[in-house]
């Protein structure tokens, strides 16, 4: 369930930031670009925002948390309203489908990985790519069909 633009401005009010008549703008933008959008197809819906203010808000959106970075398969970087929490993509190949996953053994992975390697892990991103359960019924039904 999509976060109200209310929820939303808390949220960046509950940061320790200003609510701006352009950051409110584009919050209300994202909401109505729907699961997934481009930095780009943001400014075109927020045509009274300039492009450095689209792209200083999604920074500052990514930082606390309400908008989160998706690379789709092709390598297009697109952004997506936060489900809230740590998290990691999986990303339909076909439709472009996003969907959240949170998984406790990635992140002891990850404490292993660091003890493994001596690094101090800061950060992490793990986008997982296949086809969606819409997108694979069609598909296994033409080889059930063939066979």
């Amino acid at each position: 369930m999509p976060l109200s633009l209310d929820a939303l401005e808390r949220r960046v009010a509950g940061s320790g930031h200003r609510i701006t008549a352009p950051r409110r703008t584009l919050l209300g933008s994202m909401q109505q670009l729907g699961d997934h959008f481009t930095a780009e197809e943001l400014a075109a819906a927020a045509p009274s925002v300039g492009r450095a203010t689209v792209f200083r808000t999604l920074r500052l959106l990514q930082e606390i948390g309400t908008v989160c970075q998706v690379i789709l398969d092709d390598g297009t970087l697109e952004y997506r309203l936060a489900s809230g929490g740590h998290h990691h993509h999986v990303v339909c190949s076909a439709c472009g489908a996003v969907d959240d996953f949170a998984n406790a053994d990635i992140e002891a992975l990850l404490g292993a990985l660091a003890s493994l390697t001596g690094f101090t892990i800061e950060a992490h991103r793990l986008e997982l790519y296949g086809r969606c359960a819409r997108c694979t019924a069609p598909l296994a039904a033409t080889e059930t069909t063939a066979s």
